[in-house]
Parts: C-alpha cells; sequence; structure tokens
C-alpha cells in the first residue's frame, strides 16, 4: 500500500466517521474533503474543485428547478384532484393510484418533493375517512423513494453516476437505462403494501371529522376557534408596552394574532412591537381568558368584530400545519432566533415534537426534523413561507387562480428538457435549458430559482466527486477490489452483486446515500475489472441499491412522514425490513438478468 491510498483511506475514513456521526453537517463534510484532496497533494486544485462544473451537479441544478415550477404552476394540483375524487374512500384504491403518481413523479423530480406534494391531501382524506394516515402516508413515502429508481435524474446517486463511469473510462448510461428495474422494483412496492399493508402497517385511526378542513383541525387539536376584537384607549397602561412585556399566552392563555391602526394591518406582531393608544388588536383564547387580560390592562373589548371580520370568517387567514423538512436551515434554532413573527407575519400556536404537545410560549424550544408547527396567518403569508426548504406545508391552502398559460408553459419547459436529455446532449445541457427557458418565459422568476435550488445538495454532490476521483487515481479502490477479491474469487456473479448490494444498502443507511455511492462505484469498477465481470452493471446495482433505505427513518422522506404518519422506529423496522429484502432480491435478480 502506498502513502498516496494510505492517506486517501484517511480521508475516506474520517468522511465516514463525520456522515454517521453528523458531528458537521453532510455539504460541510464534503466541502473539506474536496479542499482536503489538493492540500494532501492527491489531486491538482483543478481536478479537486472539478465537481462543481460537473455534468452530475448543473443536472440535479436543473431537475430542482423544473420540479419547482412544475409544482408552482399548479399542474400536479390538477392532477391530485380528479385522482383523491376517482380514489373515493377505497384504501387500495387510493393507495395504488396515489403510490403510482408519486413514483412516476419522483422520476424526474426530488423524491421529498414529490412526497410532500401529496402529503396534505392524504392527511385530509384521513380526517375525513376511517383510513388511519399510518396506512396511507408510509407507502406513499416508499414509493417516492422507489420511484427514483425509474431514471437516472431520480435520485442523487443515480446523477453522479454517470459522471464516475466517466472518471473510470466507461460508458455512461441514458436517461431511461435504468427504468427497467426501477418499473418493478416500483410495482413491487405498490403491491406489497397493497396485499401486506394489513400486517405491516400500525393502524392508529384518527376520528372521522365532518365539515371544513379548519373545523377538522380546531376539533382535532382542540384549538382556540374564538377571535375577539380589543381597544386599546389612549389612558391604558397597555400603552408603550411590548407583547413580550405583557405575557399574553403565559399569565392570560391567549395568542396576539393581528394589530390595527387606521387602515393597515399588522398580522402576527413581533415581540419588540410597542403598543399605541387607539389600535385594535385580535386575540385568540378562551373568554375567560381574555376578560382577564382587558381587565389587567383597562382595555375594551368590543362586542362585534369590525376590523376583523375577513379573519373570523376564514376567507382570508386560518390555521395551518406546517413540517420541519430534513436537512432544513432552521433545524436546531428556535423559534426566537428565527424571528418566525417577524420574517413570517405568521403566529405560532403549537408545536408537535416527537409525540409531544406544547402550546403557548415554546418559543425556546429547539426545533428538530419532522417537527410540525401549527400556525395560524394570512393565506398568502403561509403559502409564501412554505419553500420546502425550510418548511412543508402539510394543509391544503388555496393557491389563487393560476393564470392559464403557466401550466402549458411549465409542462413544455419540463418535457422539452427531457426530449433534450433523451436527444443525446449530456443531461446536465438538456435540464439545465429547460430550467432556464422556465426563467425566461416567466414561469419562476430568477429569485424563485435561486431558492428552488438546495445548495447543500449541490455542494454534497460537488464535493464528494473529487474523492471518487482520487480513490481511482491512487489506486485505493483497486487496492480494496483485491482485498475483496480473495473473499469472492471463484464465486457466481450472483453472489459478487449480492455483496454489493447489501453493502450500499447498509451503507446508506447510515450516510449520506451520494456518499455511499462515490465510495462504491470506484471500488466496485476495480472489482468488476478484477473478476472478468462488466463494470456498468454492477455499478448501476449499487446507485440503484442506496435508494434501499427503509429499514430506519434515516431517508430524508421517511424523516419528513415519521410525524405525520405518528410512526416509531419499530414501525420502520417491521414495514421496512421485509421491503429491504423485497428490494435486494429483485434488484440482484433483475440487474443480472437485464444487464450482465
Amino acid at each position: 500500500m502506498t502513502v498516496e491510498i494510505g492517506l486517501v483511506f484517511a480521508v475516506l475514513g474520517v468522511a465516514i466517521v463525520l456522515f454517521v456521526t453528523e458531528l458537521l453537517r453532510v455539504d460541510v463534510v464534503a466541502i473539506l474533503v474536496m479542499i482536503s484532496l489538493p492540500w494532501l497533494g492527491l489531486l491538482e486544485p483543478r481536478e479537486a474543485f472539478s465537481g462543481l462544473a460537473s455534468n452530475a451537479v448543473i443536472a440535479v441544478i436543473g431537475v430542482m428547478i423544473l420540479g419547482y415550477g412544475v409544482d408552482k404552476s399548479g399542474v400536479m394540483n390538477r392532477i391530485v384532484v380528479p385522482i383523491i375524487k376517482l380514489a373515493g374512500n377505497s384504501e387500495k384504491k387510493l393507495l395504488g393510484m396515489v403510490s403510482s403518481v408519486v413514483g412516476v413523479f419522483s422520476a424526474f423530480v426530488q423524491n421529498i418533493g414529490a412526497a410532500a406534494l401529496f402529503l396534505p391531501a392524504l392527511m385530509r382524506i384521513s380526517k375525513k375517512t376511517d383510513i388511519p394516515s399510518s396506512r396511507l402516508i408510509m407507502p406513499v413515502g416508499f414509493a417516492a423513494i422507489l420511484g427514483g429508481t425509474l431514471s437516472m435524474v431520480g435520485s442523487g446517486p443515480l446523477i453522479i453516476l454517470n459522471d464516475l463511469l466517466r472518471q473510470g473510462g466507461l460508458k455512461p448510461f441514458g436517461l431511461f437505462s435504468v427504468t427497467p428495474i426501477g418499473i418493478i422494483l416500483l410495482a413491487a412496492g405498490i403491491l406489497y403494501f397493497l396485499f401486506l399493508g394489513k400486517w405491516v402497517l400500525p393502524s392508529k385511526k384518527p376520528g372521522k371529522q365532518d365539515g371544513s378542513l379548519q373545523q377538522e383541525l380546531i376539533e382535532t387539536l382542540d384549538l382556540p376557534s374564538t377571535l375577539y376584537e380589543i381597544t386599546i384607549p389612549e389612558n391604558s397602561n397597555f400603552v408603550g408596552k411590548t407583547r413580550e412585556e405583557v405575557q399574553c399566552w403565559q399569565k392570560f392563555g391567549i395568542n396576539l394574532i393581528a394589530i390595527a391602526e387606521g387602515d393597515e394591518i399588522l398580522y402576527a406582531p413581533w415581540r419588540h412591537t410597542r403598543f399605541v393608544g387607539g389600535q385594535k388588536l385580535a386575540v385568540l383564547g378562551d373568554k375567560k381568558g381574555v376578560e382577564a387580560f382587558v381587565n389587567k390592562f383597562e382595555l375594551i373589548l368590543e362586542d362585534d368584530l369590525d376590523e376583523f371580520k375577513e379573519l373570523q370568517r376564514g376567507e382570508e387567514a386560518g390555521f395551518a400545519e406546517v413540517i420541519i423538512p430534513p436537512r432544513s436551515p432552521i433545524i436546531g434554532k428556535t423559534i426566537r432566533k428565527i424571528a418566525l413573527r417577524k420574517n413570517y407575519n405568521i403566529e405560532p400556536i403549537m408545536l408537535l415534537s416527537r409525540m409531544r404537545e406544547e402550546r403557548g410560549d415554546f418559543s425556546d424550544q429547539k426545533l428538530r426534523a419532522g417537527d410540525t408547527l401549527i400556525i395560524h396567518g394570512v393565506w398568502q403569508y403561509i403559502r409564501a413561507m412554505a419553500d420546502r426548504h425550510r418548511f412543508v406545508l402539510a394543509t391544503p391552502v388555496e393557491s389563487g387562480r393560476i393564470g392559464k398559460s403557466k401550466p402549458i408553459l411549465a409542462m413544455v419547459c419540463f418535457l422539452g428538457a427531457i426530449a433534450l436529455a433523451l436527444s443525446g446532449l449530456p443531461l446536465g445541457l438538456g435540464l439545465f435549458s429547460g430550467a432556464v427557458a422556465m426563467i425566461l418565459l416567466g414561469v419562476v422568476s430568477i429569485d424563485e430559482a435561486y431558492k428552488a435550488v438546495d445548495w447543500r445538495t449541490v455542494f454534497l454532490l460537488a464535493g464528494l466527486i473529487p474523492l471518487g476521483l482520487a480513490m481511482d487515481k491512487t489506486g485505493a479502490a483497486n487496492f480494496i477490489a483485491n482485498q475483496i477479491m480473495q473473499v469472492l474469487q471463484g464465486n457466481h456473479p450472483i453472489i459478487i452483486l449480492t455483496a454489493a448490494c447489501v453493502l450500499s444498502t447498509l451503507f446508506s443507511l447510515f450516510m449520506s446515500n451520494v456518499a455511499a455511492a462515490v465510495i462504491l462505484v470506484p471500488l466496485v469498477i476495480s472489482l468488476a475489472q478484477l473478476t472478468g465481470l462488466d463494470p456498468r452493471p454492477l455499478s448501476l446495482l449499487v446507485a440503484v441499491s442506496a435508494a434501499n433505505s427503509f429499514i430506519l427513518p434515516t431517508h430524508q422522506v421517511n424523516a419528513l412522514l415519521m410525524s405525520p404518519g405518528g410512526y416509531h422506529n419499530a414501525d420502520y423496522l417491521k414495514a421496512g425490513g421485509i421491503m429491504t429484502i423485497i428490494f435486494i432480491v429483485i434488484a440482484v435478480s433483475f440487474t443480472y438478468v437485464f444487464y450482465m
């Protein structure tokens, strides 16, 4: 073993420890890997930074913008509504139809985006029928993950695979080269829950609710539903104080929703906003607490709503559920730190965190992935905060009228990008061209395009691509392959395929699936060359198997859906354990049949 190989192993070992322990964010780890390789003399600086201009990185940026544009245009909403109506109250019908659509959608956009798109509809159906949310959400989440194996742009490992193959001097795959095995995996996942869901999924039945969605939320979560209007007299001892000083919730159990002054209304006033005589307040709470509040500060409780009629009717504002997604930049921060009221103009009402409810003042509670916030605010502000990077909106909110041309233009750009990719152009060029077309045609603005890109994923890809290059250039991948070869020598190709599949599955459970692919693809390329096998199918199997992340809620889709579905780790072990075995059997056998 040479010094260079030893240094590559040292970088790889440190990266794996950091990925598994999560001492640093995955993108920070990738950036450290990227800059350490030239400092250690393992790569030239040009090679170390080549990931930033790689086909994989450009392709993933294009996919993110295209997916955002299609979602924003309302195309998917027009597909979702007919499906829900057609399926009715039939659990199997609903599961089969929604899972199929989510799976296909995940072939071209981030699978977490596909899952998040259907989450509000599934939660609403669960509340209006006797179908438990726990029996709907997990199968759809699994379909979103499996759908990522339908095309070469469906997941990070598949996007990065072609770049790794080029580094090894091998021919890249076409856009739909992986589709045969992807279709079988998706179909198997759907059929698995249709026939065995009754036994492997938890049955936590929600109470059936009637009436509007707002009424369902109010009744299910016991939310305050009566809005009171209060006037601040000029001589009140309330004048000059801030909401933090008067402690609306701590002392009186009420939420301050808005302040009206003249013709202007300030929604969800910041904690440092000072009250002025003549202002009117809109508050939520029980009447006893409101009366105590009014008496304490010499305020006037109005008999009827004047300034805030629209708020009470729910036409302008209301309650909504938002979920903190995995990798959200607000994870580990508090509501006070992110200034939720100041930055988003919404009032936090309740926090649901790991099966625990917190109401009122939870401003200093650190937010975690999967936490659900119940908020109250104006619909346009609620829609604006749900960008899927910081918050995922789990409550259907009407998005207003959509221009007739926007859905058509969005689909033209989307399908045009796919057609360019199929024409033989590099994936990055075809997909990014479609994204730029969306910007030029006004489907999305340039600012929205920047926000649509998950830059952590971009730098994760860009930072890890050089690691694969270093493993190949220094001979580290070939060295490990020789060691494995001593164990696998003389075995049937099925055994070698199974070993690669299981290894990729295990790596993906405890680290980023992109990192797992970058580490393992150069290794299996060297292994295949030593055993006389075609390295391309073995590499494809590793990239596909990086999606086999069902046994623990470590995949970002599972982490997102864990709280809304009310799942525990044991639920994933039970349902995901069988799915993992099914995945391995199908992936190995059909890779051998279709690609070897």
